[in-house]
């Protein structure tokens, strides 16, 4: 997690350069409760991404540095804009030969600032097939059999039927010739999976078994499938969540009470490489505002990092033990207690709001000199209906 200042900006000016301008986005970005803030842990730095976005270059609404914006403006590490590379319904007003062009603009908007922007590209093909992001490219065209014909149609549903002619293996491997990270989109979306359960079909298990498929969405917009995330763990894929925007974050999320869907990945340093070493390894965890979907190995550090403690003493005269609890991140996070002793003034659920705290107090029935707070995180799932268990040690004052 890079660290947050405080900068005094006029809103103005701000919008003044992401609305009026297609070039480089200017100036630093104010801190703003919108902010998605994350712990590092012990091992690892905790990096915020997108990796599925899309701009005006396939079915988006918005120029791609109004994207780099955003996601500055929501203090993610990292954002992928991923156009569709068969479906361009903006064709006529916008008929771009080059794959890479939103990529391109969305690197120069960046410019010096502190975000990493991400190639990608979404292969776009009706099911059995579906949808699936390839990031990492370093051209995306060589996933597109572009002919001279192809280029030259200006029909949508056309370009779209002669486009997805090439097959869909061809493009996955052109992706893994790159050394792309390649992850199934939206495998619950019910326009390709009517009972909004995703159906893994032959074509998956292929990419799987050669390891050219590494990760599946199990969080897409707002929603969260069960299912998919149990594919995730029956074949080692790496678990995505991701807000696959079209209009503006403020319309879609931002003005709804929520942040938009992210991925946190657990890399050594803040660059691209470790980015994409760390999603390779499997080394992530889906978060929708409040909720987490991740590996037990990843989701229980980071759940343990997100809450500090502070302030343990016992109560004078008694054997109430009396502690802080601290939420270090931008999402509310609600625990049941785990331990045989009950609390003093709560219910055995209860909730610590983002960037809160509260204080709880623990009938330990005698005074002891250490003693392990046991929690389980209500909304972190490590599999279907499992939530985590997280433990801190304390240490009371005396």
């Amino acid at each position: 997690m890079r660290l947050r200042h405080v900068l005094l900006v006029a809103q103005l000016s701000l919008w003044s350069v992401a609305v009026f301008g297609h070039g480089k986005v200017d100036g630093p970005v104010a801190y703003n409760d919108r902010m998605i803030e994350f712990p590092d842990t012990d091992n690892h730095l905790t990096l915020v991404v997108d990796l599925h976005t899309h701009s005006v270059f396939s079915d988006g609404h918005v120029w791609p540095v109004i994207r780099v914006e955003e996601a500055l403006r929501d203090g993610l590490d990292g954002i992928a804009i991923t156009e569709h590379l068969e479906w361009q319904p903006h064709l006529k007003d916008i008929p771009h030969p080059d794959r890479n062009r939103a990529y391109e603009e969305a690197k120069k908007a960046a410019n010096n600032r502190d975000i990493i922007v991400i190639s990608g590209g979404e292969i776009t093909r009706r099911m059995p097939v579906g949808h699936m992001n390839a990031v990492f490219l370093t051209n995306a065209n060589s996933l597109l059999d572009m002919t001279k014909a192809l280029s030259q149609e200006r029909d949508t549903d056309k370009f779209y039927r002669k486009s997805r002619k090439w097959p869909a293996q061809k493009a996955v491997k052109a992706a893994n010739d790159q050394g792309a990270f390649v992850f199934w989109n939206h495998p619950a979306w019910y326009a390709q999976s009517p009972k909004g359960v995703p159906v893994i079909t032959e074509f998956q298990l292929k990419q799987i078994k050669e390891q050219k498929l590494h990760g599946i969405e199990v969080i897409n917009t707002g929603d969260y499938s069960e299912e998919a995330l149990q594919i995730a763990l029956d074949h080692n894929l790496t678990i995505m969540g991701t807000s696959d925007v079209h209009d503006l974050i403020e319309w879609d999320f931002t003005k709804k009470g929520v942040h938009r869907p992210i991925t946190l990945v657990f890399a050594e340093q803040r660059d691209a490489a470790s980015v994409r070493k760390a999603l390779f390894e499997g080394k992530t965890v889906a978060v929708f505002n409040h909720l987490f979907v991740g590996k037990s190995e990843f989701l229980v550090p980071l759940i343990e990092a997100s809450v500090v403690l502070s302030d343990a003493k016992y109560i004078p005269n008694t054997e109430i033990l009396e502690v802080t609890l601290n939420n270090t991140t931008s999402s509310n996070l609600l625990f049941e207690n785990q331990m045989p002793y009950t609390f003093y003034h709560h219910a055995p659920v209860f909730e610590i709001p983002a960037q809160g705290s509260i204080k709880l107090q623990i009938k330990t029935g005698e005074k002891l000199d250490e003693f392990t707070l046991r929690l389980k995180a209500l909304k972190a799932y490590s599999a279907p209906k499992t939530q985590v268990v997280a433990e801190w040690k304390i240490i009371p004052l005396h």
